[in-house]
């Protein structure tokens, strides 16, 4: 045999010797994904996935048509959002086309203020931080870990930027949370809150069950 053909059969025999390697190696990872638990699988589930709902930015008209009509889509209030919360509507998204919303499920507003100060319209309004009405948070007491006693969390009442008058402990239990009426709807207990279902949402303040 020519020195030729052994450097081919010797080539060929660390090719496959590498798939082979490689193919081992990733059973492990393989097994892992199979055998992961469902409410871990459901926690690498992206936010959006859990239609929640949008809410408009801070200050910003009361009426969705009268907002629609007020916007011009300049974007200058997501240019100065610090959290880069505020999206925008596509094309498909009919008569919103083109205005602001944030989806506190994936990012929420943080109520500096700034898009307020920047809007050249009188779609967004500057307004005094307790008295913005982007919603009420609501917690669905079925699925809150506390609530149900699957655990200690609080993590909503640790974030929330206006404190005590808008979410704070049950009395007598200190780690089950309850929304107050100093609740604006900023979103960042949604943002924060680990349980994979999202069982705290921002809704209409006409719609919240105290």
């Amino acid at each position: 045999m020519n020195r030729r053909a052994i450097d081919r059969r010797s080539f060929l025999y660390r090719i496959f010797k590498s798939l082979w390697l490689t193919t081992i190696a990733a059973i492990p990872y393989g097994l892992g994904r199979m055998l992961m638990p469902e409410k871990n699988q459901l926690a690498s589930l992206n936010k959006s996935q859990l239609n929640h709902d949008k809410l408009r930015p801070p200050g910003a008209l009361n009426d969705d048509i009268d907002f629609q009509k007020a916007c011009i889509g300049c974007s200058l209030c997501a240019e100065v959002c610090p959290p880069a919360c505020i999206q925008f509507y596509h094309l498909d998204g009919a008569n919103n086309a083109n205005t602001p919303y944030i989806e506190p499920a994936l990012r929420a507003c943080i109520l500096c203020g700034k898009c307020m100060e920047v809007c050249p319209t009188n779609a967004l309004t500057v307004t005094e931080t307790r008295k913005v009405n982007m919603g009420r948070a609501q917690i669905e007491r079925l699925a809150c870990y506390p609530w149900v006693d699957r655990g200690i969390c609080g993590a909503c009442v640790s974030i929330c930027p206006l404190g005590e008058t808008a979410i704070s402990f049950e009395f007598a239990n200190m780690y089950r949370p309850v929304v107050n009426d100093g609740c604006v709807g900023c979103g960042l207990c949604v943002e924060v809150c680990p349980h994979p279902s999202l069982p705290i949402r921002i809704i209409k303040e006409a719609d919240a069950i105290v």
